[in-house]
């Protein structure tokens, strides 16, 4: 009992301790305070730096919002854009424009260009009706909108369908929107019951059905009565706008006049003259302009011009003076630097000359002498009485042994060194081989046959019993056409002149190709980068300079601009000034190199709703971003493991590819919405959407096809092939290129046999009477040049 009440300490924990903190004891009073640590001041202001910070990022954060609310809902901010869009063809958009424009402003819809200026709600306004059935001209209006209010009629419900509230049109159209970025969205229910518990229930309903439609943060409102309308206003001038990324990087203006002055000069050009509020960023007179589906061009003037819609009412005079367009105030005017001005540099021009070699240097020359003096004095065995003129005529007998055996070993057709598993028995080296490829290299003492000897049956048929049993052995494996790429050699042509471009790859991802070899001849017009993420880096920090740098040749955003575009085509100014009535006409600025042409490449995918075909090559109408422009693209799949990418003759449905277009350099991120034109003047659909991926005219997309043959005679390891080719001069040829087989085995022809292409194939294994032999030949493929450029003459 006693032990358990005695005392026990802790042990003294010295050996956790320091020297100096051990030591303290022995240490003069004047050198503790330098020792000791003051652990509760150090937290203390690491405690306030922190606090500190944080307060900072809180401060800038606040700052930066706002900034950003005084540029979008500010006095000098410009009017916001409401675009109008039924979402069914049951849905009255004109009279909800004339309600809200009523309700805005005492003049209503007489306001030019439907932009009213309310001091009630201390708000500028554009309301933009997109036309039901016109997807081109709502397409346009979402580029530029700050708020899309979908608008849904409430007496279109049915019982049927719960989506009986979006028709076709408005699912697509709904669609394509997502596509390009939504910006803030609401959903403004129409034609509801009076009834209060009816009204009640038919909006719910409306709102179930259409929740799934539109991200999570958008609202409904109903928007009947003078009283919704006003709350909608209300609620939209306050929240805060998003808009898509892609939009904030370049300035541009959405005109609302357009005019045209014809050069005194040139009569087949004229100078264009577009109005409207410059948004996003500060403009450059010096940069070069993109005109929505007109093509990029050059400004002669920039003019600042009196706000025809302030916010603070002025007198009437001044606003009937405000109202004409031709006698607004100029406050202030720009005029471009020749020696800054970005040049309108759209094609390189090559030199026809370039890489010529028009006389030889003296270094080649001294070799040429060289090598005919080791000619000369090399002893040949000629008849008596031969000159020197005929025994150059004369082939020695060792020249004709080299040309015998490198014909059979090359034929014309390369393969990589490196890559060749089959070499020629002859003069095979000593290398070391995986077991496949030991058993290709077969003892031809040991496996010898009679397929040497043999007569083949196909050597009297003529040309249309060969394309009948071709036929046959076709529809007899019509089970296994899971090969897109499988075609026919042809029989009036060598299958080496007809396949003279294509090459044999042992390794579609490991094997060299040479991204330079080749090139067509449109390669010597667009422009390459060496490291294009690089560029991006330096031309967006460029541009930010210039917003931030106050330069005297920029205007800044939101102000009231006219654009100079000069040297546009009279045919295109026309179409532009009968446009603008329906449609907006975009105007945006261009970065740095983004007028230039290379080779772009997009991530793209078939829409939905387009059912026929699209083919590569084919002409389609590119949207990017704001930038419209005809292309002729080429489909190929993205692989991430790979250098070399397989081309796609069809752009197929339900999975994403990549489209690569000789197009105008932009820089991403950049939505794309292609369209194909209909015939007839109707109205274009839409046949994908996607993203801009890179620039990169170094992409290698391989177009692949296969070359078939059938056993005729098998033999163990052996088989004799035919109907792959229809000569032994083709067999030669592509002798060094591997086959295979639909089962899987592995090979190479050894030999042509008689006179009608049949071949001899040693395999890696036993070959099955019904197996096929296949042989897979690549060529680089590159997109087509388009006839022209701009689409606007096409609408």
């Amino acid at each position: 009992m006693g032990g358990s009440r005695v005392q026990v300490n802790k042990s003294h924990k010295s050996r956790f301790s320091s020297k100096s903190s051990r030591n303290l004891h022995r240490t003069d009073l004047k050198d503790k305070s330098r020792i000791s640590k003051s652990g509760g001041n150090v937290a203390k202001g690491a405690r306030a730096a922190r606090l500190q910070h944080n307060r900072m990022v809180r401060e800038q954060k606040k700052a930066a919002l706002l900034k950003e609310k005084r540029a979008t809902s500010g006095s000098t901010s410009p009017p916001r854009v409401i675009v109008l869009f039924g979402l069914s063809a049951a849905v009255n958009v004109d009279s909800l424009a004339v309600d809200l424009l009523s309700l805005l402003s005492k003049q209503g819809a007489g306001a030019a260009f439907s932009t009213v200026a309310s001091s009630e709600y201390k708000l500028r306004t554009t309301v933009l009706k997109a036309p039901y059935g016109d997807l081109l001209s709502c397409m346009e209006m979402v580029k530029v909108a700050d708020l899309i209010a979908f608008v849904a009629s409430a007496s279109s419900s049915c019982e049927e369908s719960p989506s009986c509230y979006i028709d076709s049109f408005g699912s697509q159209c709904l669609s394509v929107f997502r596509s390009l970025g939504l910006p803030s969205t609401f959903v403004l229910i129409r034609d509801l019951p009076t009834e209060l518990k009816k009204r009640q229930d038919s909006k719910n309903t409306c709102m179930s059905s259409l929740a799934s439609e539109f991200p999570e943060d958008c609202k409904f409102y109903p928007a009947d009565t003078k009283d919704d309308l006003h709350k909608f206003i209300w609620h939209s001038k306050e929240q805060r706008l998003t808009v898509p990324h892609w939009r904030n990087q370049r300035p541009y203006v959405m005109a609302q006049t357009a005019d045209m002055v014809v050069d005194d000069g040139n009569l087949e050009k004229c100078t264009m003259l577009l109005t409207g509020y410059l948004r996003a960023h500060s403009l450059s007179v010096n940069q070069l302009v993109h005109v929505s589906g007109a093509g990029d061009y050059q400004l002669t003037k920039i003019e600042i011009l009196k706000d025809p819609f302030p916010l603070n009412p002025r007198k009437e005079q001044d606003l009937m003076d405000a109202d004409e367009v031709h006698d607004v105030e100029v406050i202030r005017s720009l005029a471009p630097d020749p020696e800054k001005q970005e040049p309108l540099l759209v094609e390189n021009i090559p030199d026809p000359l370039d890489g010529e070699q028009t006389w030889p240097t003296e270094a080649e020359m001294a070799e040429a002498d060289k090598n005919q003096k080791q000619k000369r004095l090399r002893k040949r065995a000629l008849p008596r009485g031969t000159s020197e003129y005929q025994a150059a005529w004369i082939v020695d007998d060792t020249d004709e042994e080299d040309l015998d055996s490198n014909d059979e070993a090359d034929d014309g057709m390369v393969l990589d060194k490196q890559d060749s598993d089959f070499p020629d028995q002859e003069g095979t080296n000593n290398l070391d081989l995986d077991d496949d490829q030991r058993s290709l290299n077969l003892k031809d003492s040991d496996e010898e046959t009679d397929i040497d000897s043999m007569v083949m049956d196909g050597e009297n048929l003529t040309k249309e019993q060969i394309e009948d049993e071709i036929q046959k052995i076709k529809n007899a494996h019509a089970e296994d056409e899971e090969y897109p790429d499988e075609v026919d050699t042809p029989l009036d042509i060598p299958a080496r002149k007809r396949f003279a471009k294509y090459r044999g790859l042992k390794s579609f991802r490991t094997s060299s190709w040479d991204p330079k070899e080749s090139l067509p001849p449109e390669y010597a017009k667009i422009f390459a980068f060496d490291n294009f993420a690089r560029t991006q880096k330096h031309v967006l920090s460029k541009a930010l300079d210039m917003e931030q740098g106050n330069r005297d040749d920029c205007i800044p955003a939101s102000s009231y601009v006219r654009l100079h575009i000069k040297e546009v085509p009279n045919s295109v100014a026309c179409k532009l000034c009968s446009l603008i009535k329906t449609v907006p006409v975009i105007v945006s600025g261009l970065l740095q190199h983004e007028s230039k042409m290379s080779v772009l490449h997009f991530s793209i995918k078939k829409h939905d709703t387009y059912s026929a075909p699209i083919k590569s090559k084919e002409e389609f109408v590119f949207h990017v971003g704001f930038r419209q422009f005809v292309a002729r693209p080429i489909f190929s799949s993205d692989n991430i493991n790979s250098d070399k990418h397989k081309m796609e003759r069809f752009l197929h449905a339900g999975r994403f590819s990549v489209a690569s277009i000789y197009g105008p350099i932009s820089f991403p991120p950049l939505p794309l919405i292609v369209l194909k034109s209909a015939e007839g003047g109707a109205a274009p659909s839409v046949a994908a959407v996607g993203s801009l991926k890179s620039v990169d005219p170094d992409r290698i997309i391989l177009k692949k096809i296969i070359l078939t043959g059938y056993p005729q005679r098998v033999s163990k390891l052996k088989a004799a092939v035919r109907y792959m080719f229809h000569n032994p001069e083709d067999v030669r040829w592509f002798k060094p290129v591997e086959v295979w087989t639909k089962c899987g085995r592995r090979g190479r022809i050894k030999e042509p046999v008689g006179t009608h292409g049949v071949m001899k194939c040693i395999l890696n294994g036993v070959l099955q009477q019904n197996d096929t032999v296949c042989m897979s030949l690549f060529k680089r493929a590159y997109p087509k040049w388009p006839n022209h450029r701009s689409p606007i003459l096409d609408a």
